[in-house]
C-alpha cells in the first residue's frame, strides 16, 4: 500500500481524495470547515466582520422585543453568532500548519473576546433579560430549559458587573482587562526554562540539558531520567523561584478575589463554583480531608505505595535514601516496569488506529446506536491533506454531527489530546436543528509504507477519551448552542471521557477489535489484566498528589490569607502530601491550570469518581448493554449544560451521591481492577 493509501486503510477504508482534490477546478475550492470565507488568511477578517454585523442585529432586536422565549432564543442566537467564528478561530491559531492562517485566527480570538466584554457590559442588552426574569407571569410560560439558559446568560452579566453603578462596572471592566494580560504573562512565563552558570552543575550530567554558551537552560522536570541527580537539578532549578512570576500569580490571584466579591461573591472560588456539582468551596474541602482521611502518608493504602518506592530507590545505588518530590514519577514508572514489564511496543501491533476506530464504532453502534461513516471533503475544507472527516449517524434519527480528525504528529502542531468545539447545536428558527462539529486533535505517530498507524495503550486510553468528549457533543440534543454539549460544568465536562477510559481498560472491549496488523491473532486476555494491574501500582500516591493539587488550587481562590504562595504551597503539601516541600522552589509558577482551571482543578477527581460510579453500578455487568446505554444518552449527554450537573448524575445512578459515595469510588479503583472478561 502506498503510504497516502495506507492512512486511509487504517482510519477504516475511508477514501483518499488528495489524488482527485488536485484535479478539481479551483472554483469548487471551499473554506475551511466549509465556511466560503476561510480560503484564504484573509477570510478570517470578513467572517469576523459579517459576525459582528449579526451581532448589532441581534442586539438591538434583544433590547427592543417585548419579553418573552424569543428574547432568549435572541440571546442564543447572538451567542452562536459569535462563537462560529470565535471557537474555529480558537482552534486555527493553535493547529494551522500555515502561520499566517494562525496569526489570523489569533487577530479574531482578540477582536470577538472584546466584543464579548462589551456586550457583557451592555445595560440595555442585560435590561431585557431583567424584564423576561423580572416577570413572573411570562417566566411560568417558559419551558425549564429556556429559563435555565436565561438565568446562565444573567450570570454572565453578573460576573462582569452589569449590576453595579457606573464607576464600579468600570472597575470590572478594567480587572477584567487586567486579568487577561496576566493570564497571558503567568502562562508565557510557566513554560519559559530557568538558566544557571553550567559550573554549578557537575560535569557529568550537563549533556542532559541544553546548553547556550556557558549556561544550561533548564526546560522541564525530566521527571523520567534513570538518573537522580539529573532529576534533583531539574527539580531545583526549574522550580526555583522567578521573583517578578511570584508578584504576578500575587497580583492574578488579587485581581480574582478583587473581581469576585466586587461583583457580590464571598472569593472567586465561591464565583467559579456557581452551577457546578460541588456548588461550594466548602464542599470541596471536605471532600479533600476526607479523601485525605484515607490516603494519608500513614494509611496502609498509601504507605505501601511509598514503601516500595523507597526500596526501590535503594536498588538504584542512590546517595540519598529518601523518596523525594522529584523521584515520585520515576520511581512509579520503575516499579511497574519490574512488576509487570509494559512494554508499549508489544501492544501497539494490536492496536492499529484502523482497528481502535472500528472498535469505538463498534461500541458505540451496540450502546447507542450510532456509527461513523466517511465523508468526503470539499478542496479547502481541511487544513492537512492527512484529517478525515466523519458524519456520526444515528440508526434512526439520521445524521447527529461531524467530527474532523486531526490525529497525527506534524510539525507545528501541538503535542496534545484536545477536543474542540467548531460548532454547537441548536434548533434554527426554521425547525431545522443545526449540527454540532468538532476536532479531535491527537498526536498519533503517522503510518509508514506498509506500517499502519500504531497506538500504545495510552494512546488507546486518549483516543477513547477525546472519543468520550465528542460523543457527548454529538449526542447533546438541546435547543440552544450556549449549552450544547460540553458546554457544562467543568466537573461534569469530564464525566463522559473518563468513563470511555473504563471501556478503554475492559478485556471484553478491546477484544472486538484489538487484533494483531499482521497476522489477525487476537490480544491476548493476559496481557490486558497485566495493563490494568500496573495502573494500580502507586496510584494512591498518585491520588494524593491530585488531592494536594485541589485543595492547593482552593486556598489560592478562597479568602486572601496574606501571606506568601509558596508558605500557602509549604503548608497544603505537609497537609495533603506525603512528599516533603523542597526549600526555594516554587511549584506554583509552573502550576498553569490555575489560569483555565482557577478553583476546577478539583474537578478531575470530581468526574472520576462519578465515572466510576457510573461505570460499577451501569456498564460494569454489560458493558455494551443498549438499555443502559440509552440511559446514559437520555439522563447524562442529552442535555448539555442545560440540566444541573447534579441532577444528571442523579438521574443516571438513581440516587443523589454523597460525599462518602465519591471517596469510595476512588477508593474503589485502587482496590479493584476494570473487569477483564464476563
Amino acid at each position: 500500500y502506498p503510504e497516502e493509501l495506507q492512512i486511509d486503510r487504517d482510519l477504516g477504508g475511508l477514501v483518499h481524495t488528495s489524488a482527485l482534490m488536485k484535479n478539481l477546478s479551483p472554483l469548487c475550492s471551499q473554506g475551511l470547515f466549509g465556511v466560503p470565507e476561510l480560503s484564504g488568511p484573509a477570510g478570517f477578517q470578513m467572517a469576523q466582520h459579517q459576525a459582528l454585523r449579526e451581532a448589532e442585529f441581534l442586539v438591538h432586536k434583544a433590547c427592543t422585543h417585548p419579553p418573552g422565549a424569543v428574547t432568549v432564543e435572541t440571546f442564543d442566537q447572538l451567542s452562536d453568532s459569535l462563537c462560529r467564528v470565535a471557537d474555529l478561530a480558537d482552534f486555527i491559531k493553535v493547529a494551522h500548519p500555515d502561520a499566517a492562517f494562525r496569526e489570523a485566527a489569533e487577530r479574531t480570538c482578540v477582536e470577538i473576546g472584546t466584543v464579548v466584554e462589551i456586550l457583557n457590559t451592555n445595560v440595555d442588552l442585560c435590561q431585557s433579560l431583567k424584564n423576561l426574569l423580572g416577570n413572573e407571569a411570562v417566566l411560568a410560560t417558559l419551558d425549564s430549559d429556556t429559563r435555565r439558559v436565561a438565568e446562565l446568560f444573567m450570570f454572565d452579566f453578573e460576573i462582569s458587573g452589569i449590576h453595579l453603578d457606573y464607576s464600579k462596572r468600570s472597575k470590572a471592566v478594567a480587572l477584567n482587562v487586567k486579568l487577561l494580560d496576566l493570564y497571558h504573562v503567568f502562562l508565557s512565563g510557566s513554560q519559559l526554562p530557568n538558566a544557571i552558570d553550567k559550573q554549578v552543575l557537575p560535569e557529568h550530567i550537563r549533556h542532559c540539558f541544553s546548553i547556550d554558551g556557558n549556561r544550561v537552560q533548564i526546560s522541564g522536570l525530566h521527571a523520567d531520567s534513570p538518573n537522580e541527580l539529573v532529576r534533583e537539578a531539574a527539580y531545583k532549578i526549574f522550580l526555583y523561584p522567578n521573583t517578578s512570576l511570584l508578584l504576578c500569580l500575587d497580583e492574578l490571584l488579587a485581581c480574582r478575589h478583587e473581581l469576585a466579591t466586587l461583583v457580590g461573591y464571598e472569593s472567586f472560588a465561591h464565583r467559579a463554583l456557581k452551577g457546578t456539582m460541588a456548588k461550594t468551596p466548602g464542599k470541596i474541602i471536605r471532600v479533600c480531608f476526607a479523601l485525605s482521611a484515607v490516603f494519608e502518608w500513614d494509611s496502609l493504602i498509601t504507605s505501601k505505595d511509598f514503601k516500595m518506592m523507597k526500596e526501590m530507590k535503594k536498588k538504584t545505588h542512590t546517595t540519598n535514601p529518601e523518596v523525594m518530590p522529584w523521584d515520585h514519577a520515576y520511581l512509579s514508572s520503575a516499579i511497574r516496569t519490574e512488576m509487570f514489564n509494559i512494554d508499549p511496543s508489544i501492544y501497539s501491533p494490536y492496536f492499529s488506529l484502523g482497528a481502535c476506530m472500528e472498535g469505538l464504532n463498534c461500541l458505540f453502534t451496540q450502546l447507542l446506536g450510532v456509527y461513523f461513516q466517511a465523508e468526503q471533503p470539499k478542496m479547502g475544507e481541511l487544513w492537512s491533506e492527512d484529517v478525515r472527516k466523519l458524519a456520526v449517524v444515528h440508526e434512526t434519527e439520521g445524521v447527529l454531527g461531524y467530527i474532523y480528525c486531526d490525529f497525527f504528529r506534524r510539525l507545528d502542531k501541538p503535542h496534545q489530546d484536545c477536543h474542540f468545539t467548531i460548532r454547537g447545536g441548536r434548533l434554527r428558527d426554521d425547525g431545522v436543528y443545526q449540527l454540532p462539529v468538532v476536532v479531535l486533535m491527537l498526536s498519533l505517530p503517522p503510518p509508514s509504507g506498509r506500517t499502519p498507524s500504531l497506538l500504545t495503550p495510552s494512546m488507546v486510553e486518549n483516543l477513547f477519551h477525546e472519543m468520550g468528549h465528542a460523543m457527548h457533543s454529538m449526542l447533546g440534543r438541546t435547543h440552544y448552542q450556549h449549552v450544547t454539549g460540553t458546554r457544562c460544568s467543568t466537573d461534569f465536562a469530564e464525566v463522559p471521557s473518563i468513563l470511555m477510559e473504563y471501556f478503554a481498560s475492559d478485556y471484553r472491549v478491546l477484544s472486538q477489535f484489538a487484533r494483531h496488523y499482521q497476522t489477525g491473532e487476537p490480544l491476548p486476555e493476559n496481557l490486558v489484566s497485566r495493563l490494568c494491574e500496573s495502573k494500580r501500582v502507586c496510584s494512591a500516591a498518585d491520588t494524593q498528589l491530585q488531592i494536594f493539587y485541589a485543595a492547593l488550587d482552593q486556598v489560592y481562590h478562597g479568602k486572601p490569607q496574606y501571606r506568601s504562595t509558596t508558605d500557602i504551597l509549604r503548608e497544603m503539601q505537609e497537609k495533603f502530601y506525603g512528599l516533603p516541600y523542597v526549600n526555594d522552589t516554587a511549584w506554583q509558577l509552573r502550576f498553569s491550570h490555575l489560569v483555565g482551571y482557577g478553583a476546577k482543578y478539583y474537578s478531575y477527581l470530581m468526574s472520576r469518581a462519578v465515572a466510576s460510579m457510573v461505570w460499577r453500578q451501569c456498564f460494569l455487568q454489560d458493558p455494551f448493554s443498549r438499555v443502559m446505554g440509552e440511559r446514559y444518552r437520555r439522563e447524562m449527554l442529552a442535555h448539555g449544560g442545560s440540566k444541573e450537573p447534579v441532577l444528571m448524575v442523579q438521574g443516571m445512578l438513581q440516587k443523589t451521591p454523597t460525599i462518602e459515595d465519591f471517596v469510595d469510588a476512588l477508593v474503589l479503583d485502587l482496590n479493584t481492577n476494570v473487569k477483564s472478561s464476563v
